[in-house]
């Protein structure tokens, strides 16, 4: 687990971004601002009141001219902490943001969502966690010891074109971590095993990744057991590259995948690095009402890791 979170400590550390976080005052942030610092793995700014900011004005001009609204609804929503930042970072002022922990969902990511955008045109963004499993964790199940989970965080219930783009954005964030993707789209039924209009949502969206991806390692419908255990595999779905070897799981709704990976960090004791929003133009990255100082860290590490890489290309 630590070397994994070693690694990306140092590859953030080689070239340090900024990144702003919005609850500047929060006691966590503050903390976690400090080690931050220490570890040289980004440079955070904690943001105070917006409309104490030298560039508030600035800012209200921008968000009309990018939101179309009048400038009295412009100054009302530039002073919301999350849209102040998140246009910090259309402006080039920063390289990344990291919202939360105490604002709710909506309030975290609407922003990202209106200012930043995504990457390509109908392309859906979408939320996954590095699930970073302990020692403990039965060899045959982990994997290599880091899994990925999406969405976790963003879209409620994907149709199948929106899994497609989740799966494919996963495998993509994989590889510039060093893991070879193998996608597993999961479900209550394995390569058919149940014929129901939720299989066949999954099955659409692994025909579709197929056909835009054929270099991709990807199931059919699968259950997770079969996804991760061998000898399970072996029975379920012979003959498949994916049973027991899957390192990304595709959840079919965010309802499981969020009940998952919170199951698996509390249970199993492994560490949930993220949410990291996947799909925006630039970094964006939230945090939950429930995180540590410790997902601080980590998740700053990583926004650093995707600015260099905007800041590169």
């Amino acid at each position: 687990m630590e070397n994994f979170l070693k690694k990306i400590k140092a590859r953030a550390a080689e070239n340090p971004q900024r990144i702003v976080f919005p609850e500047g005052s929060e006691p966590r942030i503050v903390e976690a601002a400090a080690i931050i610092k220490n570890e040289g793995t980004a440079i955070p700014i904690l943001l105070g009141k917006p409309e104490e900011q030298e560039k508030f004005e600035e800012y209200v001009k921008l968000y009309s001219e990018i939101r179309g609204t009048n400038e009295a609804e412009a100054r009302e929503e530039v002073k919301k902490p999350n849209v102040y930042a998140t246009l910090m970072l259309k402006a080039g002022e920063v390289d990344g943001v990291i919202t939360g922990p105490t604002s709710t969902a909506r309030d975290r990511i609407l922003p990202a969502l209106q200012i930043i955008k995504s990457k390509e045109k109908f392309h859906k963004v979408s939320g996954f966690f590095f699930m970073v499993l302990p020692a403990s964790v039965d060899k045959d199940a982990a994997n290599g010891g880091i899994l990925i989970f999406a969405d976790c965080a963003i879209n409620i219930e994907p149709d199948a074109e929106t899994l497609a783009d989740i799966a494919i954005d996963s495998a993509e964030t994989a590889k510039r971590f060093g893991i070879d993707p193998k996608i597993a789209m999961l479900s209550f039924s394995t390569e058919g095993s149940t014929d129901h209009p939720l299989v066949k949502k999954v099955q659409d969206a692994s025909a579709l990744v197929k056909e835009r991806r054929p270099d991709l390692q990807i199931s059919e419908d699968m259950q997770v057991d079969a996804a991760l255990i061998d000898s399970i595999g072996d029975i379920k779905a012979p003959g498949s590259p994916i049973a027991g070897n899957a390192n990304i799981l595709i959840f079919p709704d965010l309802e499981a995948g969020n009940i998952a990976y919170k199951l698996v960090e509390r249970l199993a004791g492994a560490k949930a690095v993220g949410p990291i929003l996947q799909g925006l133009s630039q970094p964006v990255n939230e945090l939950s009402r429930g995180c540590s100082v410790e997902d601080i860290t980590n998740l700053a590490a990583l926004t650093s890791i995707e600015a260099q890489e905007i800041d590169f290309n």
